[in-house]
């Protein structure tokens, strides 16, 4: 890889700009009381605040200038690309190939630096009102000079990403994420390490179950996200002038995991929403309203039925906007090509459609079996919370299944292992694309090439 001139400077920017995005990490926001915050936040573990600060690089625990991370940009994403749906504008621009999406790509930028500037005032606005000491001078200077910084810093890391994207190696937003959340892994080992051989809350059982376990979740990730359903499709040979286009056989590929880690993120800060409301003084005084969020807390059996339906239910949802069966039946027919023993048009979309809900509900499994079984290692699940039964199985269950083992980060979290195992097998597919491309040998050794790109689901 560093033997190729033009693959050594590539490397070697993306990993500079990926260091200036760690320095960044170390400033703090103007006027906030740092210490006050981080026993606040340590508080709130398992929280909204938790989650976003995994896509944050745990920025957001220290609130840097890079609190925001790069969340308002992936939301922009998203909610252009919802809207090419239902707004004719953004369809046409979509299919106007390298211009149009230019133009997104121009609009996205502007949609991030609104939404930077919107949420940076709710977090100015929610610390001067939280009363707890977060805010050394509170006051419209304060207000202003948090939007500065926070709308700023997002915007720095939006170029840094795109940077990375057309100068770099790999995806940058991507690589960001992912960078923020390999940082933690040094923590990570020494808080194995303290469990296991100083204060001993961990057996070797324990931990050589825990290890087991994570290279089997990452062997299952490696397994899924390299499937895909391969729809054989015929082209017909057609005579254009003196030439004779077509008569070769071809497959469309279909992705197991089409919505990536999107369907997960998507159930999760929607279910994130009621156990935040959990800590509002007015939601405790009432009755009703607090037992009832209360059933959908983090390790409650409703919480976890409620997550896995929320992934199926966007997985589909994604997956129907970024695939449209009649629209690819369509185009099919008109290059000529077919799928042997099914008819062109309708047809042809009832079989892809078929195909296509089967895999997504295969998708939507596979990404609840990921993040379930992580979340119910480390927080356990509350079967004995449950009614009629729930005091027989408080007598019966292991406290390792009803509790979890509690002091297990994030390391095992099926989100973060889903966005680590999932951005470096494609930065390393990049990289061998462009060693291969001049001639050279892979990035890993003939024996270790990595296989999944041939594997069909």
């Amino acid at each position: 890889m560093f033997r190729v001139p033009d693959l050594r400077k590539r490397v070697l920017f993306t990993l500079g700009l990926l260091a200036v995005y760690r320095l960044g990490s170390w400033i703090p926001t103007p006027g906030i009381n740092t210490a006050r915050w981080e026993e606040f936040f340590s508080s709130q573990a398992g929280s909204i605040f938790g989650f976003f600060d995994l896509f944050a690089g745990g920025n957001i625990r220290k609130l840097t200038i890079f609190a925001l991370g790069i969340m308002p940009y992936i939301t922009s994403s998203i909610i252009l690309q919802l809207l090419t749906v239902v707004v004719p504008t953004l369809e046409k621009l979509q299919k106007e190939g390298e211009l149009g999406r230019r133009k997104i790509t121009q609009w996205t930028r502007y949609l991030t630096v609104a939404l930077s500037i919107i949420q940076s005032f709710g977090i100015a606005r929610g610390l001067m009102g939280a009363g707890q000491g977060f805010v050394i001078n509170p006051g419209w200077g304060f207000t202003v000079l948090t939007i500065l910084s926070l709308t700023t810093g997002s915007a720095f890391i939006m170029w840094l990403g795109e940077q990375i994207s057309e100068r770099g190696v790999g995806n940058g937003m991507s690589l960001i994420i992912f960078t923020g959340i390999v940082v933690g892994l040094p923590r990570a080992i020494e808080n194995i390490w303290t469990n296991v051989f100083v204060t001993r809350e961990w057996s070797a059982l324990t931990l050589i179950v825990l290890l087991a376990m994570m290279v089997a979740v990452v062997a299952f990730i490696v397994l899924v996200e390299r499937g895909e359903r391969r729809i054989p499709v015929q082209y017909a040979k057609r005579v254009v002038g003196r030439r004779v286009m077509g008569g070769q056989s071809t497959h469309m590929p279909l992705k197991v995991n089409a919505g990536g880690v999107i369907p997960v993120i998507f159930a999760s800060s929607i279910l994130a929403f009621p156990q935040q409301a959990l800590l509002f003084s007015w939601v405790k005084n009432t009755p009703w309203l607090a037992n009832t969020l209360g059933v959908i807390r983090h390790g409650e059996p409703m919480y976890y039925v409620l997550f896995v339906a929320g992934i199926i239910f966007f997985c589909f949802f994604y997956v129907s906007i970024i695939f449209n069966p009649n629209e690819a039946a369509d185009n099919m027919r008109k290059y000529g090509g077919f799928i042997p023993g099914i008819r062109p048009g309708r047809n042809t979309a009832d079989y892809m459609n078929a195909i296509l809900t089967k895999i997504t509900v295969v998708g939507g499994l596979y990404l609840s079996i990921l993040c379930l079984i992580p979340d119910i290692m480390i927080s356990g699940i509350k079967l004995n919370h449950l009614p009629l039964i729930g005091l027989w199985i408080d007598r019966v269950a292991p406290r390792r299944l009803l509790e979890g083992l509690g002091n297990v980060n994030f390391y095992f979290g099926g989100t973060s292992l889903l966005i680590v195992v999932g951005v470096a097998m494609d930065t390393i597919n990049q990289i061998e694309a462009q060693l291969i491309m001049r001639h050279y040998e892979g990035f890993t050794p003939r024996s270790g090439r990595i296989r999944g790109r041939r594997s069909s689901f």
